[in-house]
């Protein structure tokens, strides 16, 4: 037995790799001691200890969008942690110190960007040159929308009428299929050995993600051209309608936080007024304050809940269910 595995010397190739040589020994270690059972037996441990030397990724996510793509990827050759949990607000969401302490020990790091994170510094800071941080968002084309609030709080000052990015990216079947990419590169980046499984993974998912692009357009084609016209509670879904040929006219900013002015809602009623919206739609983590007055001054319906800022639970837990619900309840309610 070489003595690279009786004993233990540091490890120039990495924490992961290091951990594996270790439990190499142990297995050597049970191996003789068990010199004396039959051959089936020690074969067996050593199958279940060869099993146990292949340790998994460990991978942080903090978008609901980006933990449902990590675990189609990974599969069982990952373990994904969800900080970011359905129904939580991403725009206001900070990491607790647990949150960081588990970051430290990620291998990679899942992040919308587009400034959706305003914590990103903490991060780079929990994992220092350890776990890959990796920005899912930041090379999408953006689209740029005016008013709100951006939550990036290290730039300061952006309200109103500056533009600013929209980071709801993942409203766009083909940045979902872009970031299945480059999750499955990363993954590949960082377990080499596991390349077939995060590709053959990734291949299925975006079959998947062809589907829900041939379903929508299918869908969204049983709606006439001048009735493609989308009043929301906040502006999450110009990436939608860019792909799908909407307009949007959203009643808040960026954020569910952020509340609209007196003049803006007199200003919304009269543009709904004027291009006929027959249903406008509130959103899954907000309260619709200001839609009763709307819809009480315009006799636009309340079309439904969308779900914005990431997945929901039952239904709406996955992608695809989140995403036919919003097409659903956006074509039937404008008809």
């Amino acid at each position: 037995m070489p003595d690279a595995l009786v004993g233990h010397s540091p490890c120039p190739a990495g924490d992961r790799q290091c951990k594996c040589i270790a439990t190499v020994n142990q297995a050597f270690n049970v191996v003789v001691a068990m010199k004396s059972l039959p051959l089936f037996v020690i074969a067996f441990a050593a199958s279940a200890l060869s099993l146990e030397a292949a340790e998994k990724l460990r991978i942080s996510s903090f978008s609901t969008i980006l933990t449902e793509i990590a675990t189609e990827v990974g599969g069982d050759r990952v373990v994904v942690t969800a900080h970011v949990k359905p129904g939580v607000d991403p725009h206001e969401f900070q990491p607790t110190p647990t949150d960081l302490k588990i970051v430290g020990n990620a291998d990679v790091i899942l992040l919308s960007a587009k400034h959706m994170e305003s914590y990103v510094g903490k991060l780079k800071e929990a994992t220092g040159t350890k776990g890959r941080l990796i920005e899912v968002g930041a090379g999408f084309p953006s689209l740029k929308l005016k008013g709100g609030h951006d939550h990036d709080h290290d730039k300061p000052g952006k309200h109103n009428d500056e533009e600013i990015e929209d980071p709801h990216w993942w409203h766009s079947v083909a940045n979902m299929q872009r970031a299945t990419k480059i999750v499955r590169d990363a993954f590949i980046k960082a377990a080499a050995a596991d390349k077939d499984a995060f590709t053959a993974n990734a291949a299925k998912y975006l079959a998947r993600l062809d589907a829900l692009q041939k379903w929508t357009k299918a869908k969204v084609a049983e709606l006439p051209r001048d009735k493609r016209k989308l009043v929301t509670s906040h502006d999450a879904f110009q990436y939608f309608a860019k792909e799908n040929g909407f307009t949007i006219y959203a009643i808040e900013g960026i954020s569910s936080s952020d509340q609209p002015s007196s003049k803006k809602v007199a200003e919304m009623i009269a543009t709904i007024k004027a291009q006929g919206v027959k249903a406008v739609f509130s959103e899954s983590i907000e309260n619709p304050k200001v839609l009763k007055e709307i819809t009480r001054e315009t006799g636009a319906k309340v079309g439904g809940e969308l779900y914005a800022d990431g997945l929901g639970e039952g239904a709406v837990a996955t992608y695809e269910g989140m995403y036919k619900h919003n097409v659903t309840a956006i074509v039937e309610a404008l008809k």
